[in-house]
């Protein structure tokens, strides 16, 4: 069965794109015909998600682009390069960079705290007043962010109040984006993944894994592709009805 094109003459941007969910919802969205801007902050990682995406095409153009999402100058010179590549912005934005670095609070440093802010939060801020700003001086319309948050965001997890800050800060942000934006025909979403078999996930000792899928209904971590999937559905036409919303992908898990 031919794939949909529903991404067809779209241009997408993703950051965290040289690994787990980045990389799956890179290769969903170049599936569907979307030209894709891999974004990471290593080179290697952008390169290999770029080497597994489908050959270029005069209609489909794929990018890697390395940048600190966290830093004003590397994302306003990435979205640059952007315009430079495509001659147009971006009108889809993924926003799935993300670090951890996991303390308990009474233990945790200052700088942990600030980096994982910075990239996650900041990042994520960053990226959409870049992307929109982008849009509104070019008069183009019809955008659709999606901020990966994270089920962390709202049960909190021990040894992660940097990361659960993080998180929670951009379901807030995302609704108040979703409103501000809304005049210019762009939507901002947000997606809650549960635990996701990822590179970060795979760092999670054994036993703790175990004691996560207990509290799953369906028994299973997570795959990056289910991730993409809902992410797909967020930026195509079939969600033009949806923004400012967050949307659970968890296994049924509630804390």
């Amino acid at each position: 069965m031919a794939t949909s094109k529903v991404l067809a003459g779209r241009i997408a941007v993703i950051t965290g794109g040289g690994s787990g969910i980045g990389r799956a919802t890179s290769q969903l969205f170049a599936k569907h015909g979307a030209s894709v801007a891999v974004v990471d902050r290593t080179q290697g990682g952008a390169d290999e998600t770029i080497a597994s995406l489908p050959s270029h095409t005069d209609e489909q153009i794929h990018k890697s682009f390395v940048a600190d999402v966290g830093d004003g100058d590397a994302v306003r010179g990435l979205v640059a390069g952007v315009m430079d590549t495509y001659k147009k912005p971006a009108t889809i934005l993924v926003n799935s960079a993300g670090i951890t670095r996991d303390q308990l609070m009474l233990k945790m440093s200052e700088e942990d705290f600030d980096e994982v802010i910075k990239v996650n939060l900041k990042g994520t801020f960053l990226m959409c007043q870049a992307v929109s700003q982008a849009m509104v001086k070019s008069k183009v319309t019809g955008g659709s962010f999606i901020n990966i948050s994270s089920i962390i965001a709202t049960m909190g997890n021990i040894g992660q109040a940097n990361y659960s800050a993080s998180k929670a800060g951009i379901l807030g942000m995302t609704m108040t984006m979703a409103k501000e934006l809304s005049r210019f025909d762009i939507r901002c979403n947000s997606v809650l993944p549960g635990f996701i078999s990822t590179p970060m996930t795979d760092r999670v000792p054994e036993k703790v894994i175990k004691m996560m899928l207990s509290l799953i209904p369906l028994g299973t971590l997570g795959q990056p592709e289910d991730i993409a999937e809902t992410c797909l559905f967020l930026a195509s036409p079939a969600s033009k009805y949806i923004t400012g919303a967050s949307i659970d992908v968890n296994g049924g898990m509630m804390g």
